[in-house]
């Protein structure tokens, strides 16, 4: 999965939208309770660091398995530190990639979820950097 566009975030952001405090069923239609509305900011639910947060706009198959669809919207966080299984972004021989962070005994590799693609595996003479975690993934149904 490549990294198509890098878009910076807004931090002074604080456009309200209506939440309905009443949750939604997934399941069997539930009875509707007394509605109410608050507001919700977006960018306070989603954005923990702004001054380190990015959107990556991916392209491609190679996270399908991680619920990340080519074309969905990726918030990351350059002020979090990868940790084994988080999903990140690295460039990889000068190249964006979206992938999940392996360090096992030392042993670094990136690994998309997808069986079809193997990982890639990481070594002295890999020139990587990782760019950030991973922290949300916006994906639309519609436009």
């Amino acid at each position: 999965m490549r990294v198509t566009a890098v878009f910076s975030v807004d931090e002074f952001s604080s456009e309200l939208i209506p939440l309905a405090t009443m949750p939604v069923s997934a399941g069997f239609p539930s009875p509707a309770d007394d509605y109410a509305e608050e507001k919700l900011n977006l960018h306070e639910l989603l954005v923990a660091h702004p001054a380190a947060t990015f959107f990556v706009r991916a392209i491609g198959t190679s996270m399908i398995d991680a619920g990340i669809k080519s074309g969905d919207m990726l918030i990351v966080d350059r002020a979090l530190q990868a940790r084994d299984g988080a999903i990140v972004i690295a460039v990889v021989d000068g190249e964006m990639t979206v992938k999940r962070y392996h360090d096992r005994c030392g042993q670094l590799r990136l690994v998309a979820d997808n069986p079809n693609q193997p990982p890639i595996q990481l070594g002295p003479e890999s020139e990587v950097q990782v760019w950030g975690v991973v922290t949300s993934v916006i994906h639309q149904f519609q436009r």
